[in-house]
């Protein structure tokens, strides 16, 4: 292995308070980073940078951790045009939903639903994420779910069983056989293939009790929680999420004080997803309410065919800013440190000794420009373990 030394950056974000300025940003001006290997080795002043086998010049970028992904729904198959234009144009459309994905899903092929996989992957890596949570959920059978997890654990660790998504079309008529399903021979099915189960606690969907059920199983088979929770309405989600120290409680936007009391008393992320309320017209989450109670918030796109067709962070990270009241520091944090925090990792999200040395280069002098310039690609140049890959 040789090291490198990342000169000439003008805002280097670490996630490290200790490094920088003592924000949680753990800001660095006219700042160098080394990388040994797959790892950051040091970080600090451009002039008390040590020496190295290699030199890079940042030309007066900013720097940030790899985007933390850690909300996504991308194996699937065909897409829902026309239902976000009936949406977005006001009129009435009655096709069905996610239903529409699992039939498009259920009919690929491996090999298609790969190439679509991959195919978002590029494009998320393209804008500055490096590490990203995937779920099965499209399929809804046995055989549907466990290969939509294979899949997806050829490209990442952060892989989530889903089989709880919505009561499968097969099993319209018997909900609590779907569940026997889903936390029988689903799961035995499914759980080599996942680190994670989830499950959609929401009316029309699953009551508590379904998913205190299904939850429980994939604890028992050793996958950790996380939870949709609170998106449609208020419902027993997020309690249930921090009851069985679930990762993350995800959406998060009808909240009673008690809810928010705890998570903020709790391990539990509260992971917001602005693109679904972009690209549905719904209420916004109240991060400044979650923020200001000491709630640890996570930033993710909740990329889906149907309800966030968007992979790209830093358009949630304008998002975050312009209509749920975060700083732009915060927002930057929440999809770095607050993702990796949502996986139950310490090695991502944050570009301090040990950490890994996944980077992104911004075409700005500072981490407020992905706020400040929402729409523009402004990621120029991302590092994936110690190696540029874009």
């Amino acid at each position: 292995m040789s090291s490198t030394v990342i000169t000439n950056i003008a805002t280097l974000v670490t996630n490290d308070p200790s490094l920088g300025d003592g924000s949680p940003l753990g800001l660095i001006r006219d700042a160098a980073l080394v990388v040994d290997g797959d790892r950051v080795a040091w970080a600090g002043g451009s002039s008390k940078a040590p020496a190295t086998d290699n030199r890079v010049d940042a030309g007066g970028r900013a720097v940030v951790p790899g985007f933390v992904d850690s909300h996504s729904h991308l194996v699937f198959a065909g897409d829902r045009t026309e239902e976000f234009n009936a949406r977005m144009s006001g009129r009435p459309y009655s096709a069905g939903g996610i239903r529409t994905t699992v039939a498009a899903t259920r009919a690929a092929t491996d090999a298609e639903l790969e190439a679509n996989l991959t195919r978002h992957l590029a494009e998320a890596l393209r804008q500055g994420t490096t590490t990203f949570e995937t779920k099965s959920g499209y399929g809804l059978t046995v055989e549907d779910e466990a290969r939509a997890l294979r899949i997806a654990a050829a490209h990442t660790d952060e892989v989530t069983y889903l089989g709880a998504h919505i009561v499968s079309p097969d099993y319209a008529d018997d909900p609590a056989g779907y569940v026997a399903l889903v936390t029988g021979e689903m799961l035995d099915a499914c759980a080599p293939h996942a680190r994670w189960i989830d499950v959609f606690c929401e009316k029309g969907a699953f009551d508590g009790d379904q998913a205190r059920a299904i939850l429980t199983a994939g604890k028992a088979r050793g996958l950790h929680p996380r939870v949709h929770a609170n998106q449609l309405s208020h419902g027993p989600g997020v309690q249930l999420a921090v009851e069985l120290d679930a990762a993350s409680a995800d959406h998060c936007t009808h909240l009673t004080d008690a809810d928010v009391d705890a998570l903020a008393n709790s391990r539990t992320v509260a992971t917001l997803l602005p693109g679904a309320e972009f690209s549905t017209r719904a209420q916004w989450p109240d991060a400044r309410r979650l923020l200001d109670a000491g709630v640890t918030v996570a930033l993710s796109t909740d990329c889906n065919p149907g309800s966030s067709y968007t992979s790209s962070v830093p358009f949630c990270i304008a998002l975050a800013v312009r209509d749920m009241g975060m700083t732009p520091d915060e927002a930057v944090w929440s999809a770095t440190a607050g993702g990796a925090a949502a996986l139950r990792r310490e090695d991502i999200g944050r570009l301090a000794p040990g950490a890994r040395a996944d980077l992104a280069f911004l075409e700005a002098p500072s981490h407020v420009h992905l706020a400040y310039r929402p729409g523009v690609p402004l990621v120029g140049e991302v590092w994936r373990g110690g190696t540029r890959t874009v």
